[in-house]
């Protein structure tokens, strides 16, 4: 018997079997050798929320939740948030390897002179009514933006997907940018060939008349830095919802609308705005104890703590705290951030967090940053899906060239009732 392999006994028939383990994983359809009888479809696992289900093999993003390690392709999150850029790890995600530097000096001139939408993309916002939230418009936007690229539909043809995840890599800033603007009620600003793929999104954000808004250097890297950190995380909702819709051969642009739909949703993009939202509730340091008190007594979260993978401190979250300073020596220091440092003081020093081993995560100070340089709270979940936008065609790719994947069709437990007979409208009660 080999040691790389499982021994199931099912004792409903006693039959035994015996499945290959392939890197600490077992082939959940090697399960449907069980069955009680020949009409029985066979044994399936049962796995709300997918806990402990591998949906694919990626070599993307390494994540080791229990030693708070995060990779992109192998290096680790710190060494890329120190000395590389947006563009650079955008380029390592989609293709693998580091660029030479002719290579990131024309992807970079790709990205950035291909940030222009369509002229007809002003009225389409414009449609919008008056309030509409950024990241709904964002999400209508992506959609429609690939009604502009039929060609888009050749999702098998290499060269015709790295022109449209060239496209959206550099245009959804740009939609993002658009979405403030109409709320704002702010014309709307073009790209400039002359900024940086950050720059050029503050410049599109924050203009005002004719005037070329120049971010500061440290907010722009700032930015360029948290882009990094939310460019790629592995198999979350919206990357997995990436996946399933792309493996129905969906074009890029709305597979990517889908993603953005995930990540709309308050328990995954919205994580940072409701970090805010309860500084904001706790008012002052004096708060604090009785809000932790609250929290043990099972009467409010610790929003910004705890993590689905990580069991340690989130290595973003480290990068992120010390952004912060650099975010507040241009900006001045957001009052949130005092509360901010001795809540999280006081819980990493609290056996009740310590046992459950709830840290901070990359939520816990990246909205303060945003605050701190102009985005409203509105757009936190969209700034998140400017980031993302590289991981989620990455992934994308990365299956469309997996011959292992086919369309995503997960199974079901049925408890409903078993046959009956139509009651016609008369005999019923």
């Amino acid at each position: 018997m080999s040691s790389d392999t499982l021994s199931i006994t099912d004792n409903r028939t006693n039959k035994a079997i015996e499945i290959p383990i392939d890197r600490g994983t077992v082939r959940a359809t090697d399960l449907r050798q069980l069955k009680t009888d020949e009409y029985d479809f066979g044994l399936i696992t049962y796995d709300p929320g997918y806990m402990n289900t591998g949906s694919c093999r990626s070599r993307i993003t390494f994540i080791d939740g229990d030693q708070g390690i995060l990779r992109y392709r192998g290096y680790p999150i710190e060494q890329l948030a120190e000395d590389s850029t947006h563009l650079e790890c955008s380029w390592l995600l989609l293709n693998g390897e580091l660029p030479t530097r002719s290579s990131l000096t024309s992807w970079e001139n790709q990205i950035v002179g291909n940030m222009a939408v369509n002229e007809a993309f002003k009225p389409f916002m414009s449609s919008f009514w008056h309030d509409a939230h950024p990241m709904g418009m964002v999400q209508a936007a992506l959609a429609a933006l690939g009604t502009f690229h039929p060609s888009a539909k050749k999702v098998h043809d290499r060269e015709e997907r790295q022109i449209h995840i060239r496209n959206l890599i550099a245009q959804v800033p740009t939609l993002a940018a658009y979405a403030y603007r109409h709320n704002a009620g702010l014309p709307y600003v073009g790209p400039d060939s002359m900024l940086s793929y950050t720059g050029n999104f503050l410049n599109m954000m924050f203009s005002r008349g004719e005037t070329r808004h120049r971010p500061h250097q440290v907010l722009e890297r700032a930015l360029d830095v948290l882009f990094i950190l939310h460019a790629d995380h592995e198999q979350n909702c919206s990357t997995s919802t990436m996946r399933m819709v792309g493996s129905a051969m969906t074009d890029p642009y709305a597979a990517l609308s889908a993603a953005s739909a995930a990540l709309y949703g308050p328990l995954h993009g919205g994580a940072n705005e409701a970090v805010l939202t309860m500084l904001r509730e706790i008012g002052n340091k004096e708060n604090i104890p009785e809000f932790i008190k609250g929290v043990k007594a099972g009467q409010g979260r610790l929003m910004g703590f705890g993590h689905r993978v990580y069991k340690n401190y989130d290595p973003r979250a480290r990068i992120v705290k010390r952004c912060a300073d650099e975010v507040f020596e241009v900006t001045g220091r957001n009052p949130l951030i005092e509360i901010a440092s001795e809540l999280e003081r006081i819980a990493l020093e609290d056996e009740y967090f310590i046992r459950r081993k709830l840290y901070p995560n990359v939520d816990f100070y990246s909205g303060v940053i945003y605050e701190a340089m102009g985005f409203p709270t509105e757009m936190f979940t969209v700034l998140f899906a400017v980031a993302r936008t590289v991981g989620w065609l990455a992934q994308w790719e990365e299956l469309l060239c997996d011959s292992d994947q086919k369309i995503a069709r997960p199974r079901q437990i049925y408890e409903g009732e078993e046959i009956r007979d139509y009651v016609p409208m008369e005999k019923r009660h």
